[in-house]
Parts: structure tokens; C-alpha cells; sequence
């Protein structure tokens, strides 16, 4: 029986702080970040089969990513072209901030996607319990054009001041891989990624669930060894005059556990250079996966 060969990719996510017409102290409006944030996304998966996820992306900024990871001057090959899935968390189409995951659809086939509500009614724009605010998980199937090799993508952001709302999303998250994993894609996915900013740190609500004996998802940070790590450890920074401390509570997780997906590489990026700009209030995660399975 023929072998099927590792399947290379990156993995990025970030979440890129919503251009806010009332910036907090020491944050800059989203002109100035703009190309900064773009900078980092194409140098970063060049030459590279890749994922973005990204969070608090509104529709502005959504069209500005687009148009210019899609900038094609002096790059004439289409193979460089990406898309995105997702949809704004407050109607459904525009309005709220988008949770999204940009593909190369020559890469990658898009098989189904869809916004799940982390609420208790998914299927529409709601919160629910303690959330202070609308709550999405993004989800696609997407299967590589060369090995034919299936991922489920998930890329979510989860409340900041409700811990039972963090608690019970990461619970539907679970119940949605499940769902896929059981269902009709059941017997093509060989991989499942979840990313994002889920607002707790490790020892909290909903790391402790997606880390739980219930779950198939391990930490991407934790197959490589601390050593091995480039870059930071903390992955929200604030833009420097918050009274609350520095955390890490952006992650990459992956699935099933036990088997699929090999770690080669796993980053923290800065988020401020020598221009002293904070291109966000978070730094960016990326992990170089390979799937195996």
C-alpha cells in the first residue's frame, strides 16, 4: 500500500485588536498598523502552505487584509492568491467582528464551512450565560489539492468577562469537532486545528476543557520543547499602560490526539519593533505543523 507523504504547513494566528475610534493609551489608530500587520502576514507564510487566523477583524480591516495579501503588483502568479470564510459575529453578513481563516484556494479546496454562535442558540447571532459580547467559532473543511489530504480548520475568540461563557464555548467547539469527525467528512478529515484568542490562560476554564480527558486536541506549544520555542512566551502584551498583567491565552491546539500531526517549530512574534508601533495589543502564534496521518 502506497504511503501518503507529510503534509508541511504554517500556521498563524493573531489577534489584531479592532480598529477602534477611541484607541487606548500608547495604541495607534489601524492606519498606522495597517501595513505592519500586512507585513508580518506575508512575510510569514511566503513560500509556505498556510493558514491565517486571525481575530477582532472588522469589515474595514477584513477588505484591507484582503487587498493586500492579494496585492499583485510585480506578482503575477495566481497561485499567491488567498480567500477568506467567516462572517461578522453581530448579523451574521458585515456587522461585528469577524473570526476569520484565509486559504489559497490553490492549495486548498474548500469542502464546507460555516459560523458556529457560541451561545445556546448557534445558529443565529446570540450570547448567551455571562458573555459580554457576541461570540463566534469559525469552521471549514478544506482538502489539499496535491496529497489530498483533508483538515478541519477552527479559528474562534472567546469572551473576555465571562468565565462561564468560556467554559460552555469551549464545550461547543468539542461537540462541533465531534460532530464533523462522526459525520459525512468523518472518514476524510485527517486533521483537526483549532486556534485563536480564547481569554484563558492555562490554567483556566477553557484551556482546562480543550485540554481535558474529553478532548483530542493537544497544545502545539507543548510538543515542542520550551528550548525549541522562538520568540516570546506571553502572547497578550496590552499596548504598555494596562494595569493587567501580561498573559498567554492565544494557542494553537491540534487533533486527534496521539497521532496526525508532527510539531517542527513554534513561535511568539514580536509585536513592536525599533518604530516602537504596536501593531497590536497581541503578538502573533505561528506553529510549522506536518501531517502525518
Amino acid at each position: 500500500m502506497k504511503s501518503i507523504p507529510e503534509l508541511p504547513l504554517r500556521i498563524l494566528t493573531h489577534n489584531i485588536r479592532y480598529a477602534t475610534s477611541s484607541p487606548f493609551k500608547g495604541e495607534r489608530p489601524w492606519e498606522d498598523r495597517r501595513q505592519l500587520l500586512l507585513n508580518e502576514l506575508l512575510y510569514n507564510t511566503r513560500n509556505q502552505d498556510s493558514f491565517i487566523c486571525l481575530q477582532e477583524v472588522l469589515h474595514n480591516q477584513l477588505i484591507d487584509i484582503l487587498s493586500g495579501l492579494n496585492n499583485n503588483e510585480g506578482k503575477p502568479n495566481s497561485q499567491d492568491q488567498w480567500e477568506y470564510i467567516g462572517v461578522g459575529r453581530d448579523d451574521g453578513r458585515e456587522a461585528g467582528e469577524y473570526s476569520p481563516i484565509f486559504y489559497r484556494p490553490a492549495t486548498w479546496k474548500l469542502q464546507h464551512w460555516e459560523t458556529v454562535w457560541l451561545s445556546e442558540t448557534p445558529d443565529v447571532p446570540s450570547k448567551s450565560w455571562d458573555a459580554s459580547s457576541i461570540r463566534i467559532v469559525t469552521i471549514g473543511a478544506f482538502t489539499h489539492h496535491v496529497s489530498h489530504q483533508t483538515i478541519l480548520a477552527m479559528n474562534t475568540h472567546l469572551d473576555d468577562q465571562g468565565s462561564r461563557s468560556r467554559f460552555e464555548a469551549a464545550h461547543i467547539i468539542l461537540n462541533k469537532i465531534h460532530e464533523y469527525r462522526s459525520g459525512k467528512f468523518g472518514d476524510v478529515i485527517s486533521g483537526v486545528f483549532l486556534a485563536g484568542d480564547f481569554n484563558s490562560e492555562e490554567t483556566q476554564e477553557a484551556y482546562s476543557v480543550l485540554m481535558g480527558p474529553e478532548s483530542e486536541l493537544v497544545d502545539s506549544g507543548k510538543m515542542v520543547s520550551v528550548a525549541e520555542h522562538y520568540g516570546n512566551q506571553i502572547t497578550w502584551t496590552g499596548f504598555g499602560y494596562e494595569d493587567e498583567p501580561a498573559s498567554r491565552i492565544d494557542y494553537i491546539l491540534l487533533g486527534p490526539k496521539g497521532r496526525s500531526w508532527k510539531v517542527e517549530g513554534y513561535a511568539v512574534l514580536a509585536n513592536k519593533f525599533d518604530d516602537g508601533v504596536y501593531c497590536s495589543d497581541h503578538r502573533a502564534v505561528v506553529a510549522d505543523v506536518a501531517l502525518i496521518d
